[in-house]
């Protein structure tokens, strides 16, 4: 049978105290990362939708209409910025930005907000 000292009783109480905090912030850390991550998925998709549709009609609204048709991204924190690149070959490169919150609980205000931008070109079609 094995005694434990008087000093040791408390000794995995006070261990955990000490290191729950630094576990539960890289837990938040981690979650807000992923929520960056799919801001940045969502983002690409966003900016190849809008290519799809710019090349058929080059037009800033129509690319808008297809990014948001096909994202949940916020049209307050997104740009969306059509350009023709000449004629040969004819070239739409459609840009989309995106400004991701960081809002999960204490590592929010740490990283502050992130800005995503991706940028997607396809050969127009000509008639």
């Amino acid at each position: 049978m094995t005694t434990v000292g008087r000093g040791a009783r408390g000794q995995a109480t006070v261990e955990l105290a000490l290191v729950l905090p630094v576990v539960l912030m890289l837990a938040l850390f981690i979650v807000q990362v992923g929520l960056v991550v799919r801001d940045q998925i969502m983002v690409v998709n966003a900016a190849r939708e809008g290519a799809r549709a710019a090349v058929v009609d080059p037009n800033a609204a129509v690319a808008s209409q297809a990014v948001f048709a096909t994202t949940r991204l916020d049209p307050g924190r997104t740009s969306v910025v059509v350009t023709d690149r000449g004629s040969s070959p004819p070239l739409i490169t459609v840009t989309v930005t995106y400004r991701s919150t960081t809002d999960v609980p204490l590592v929010g205000r740490l990283l502050g907000d992130v800005t995503i931008s991706e940028s997607t070109t396809m050969r127009r079609e000509t008639s």
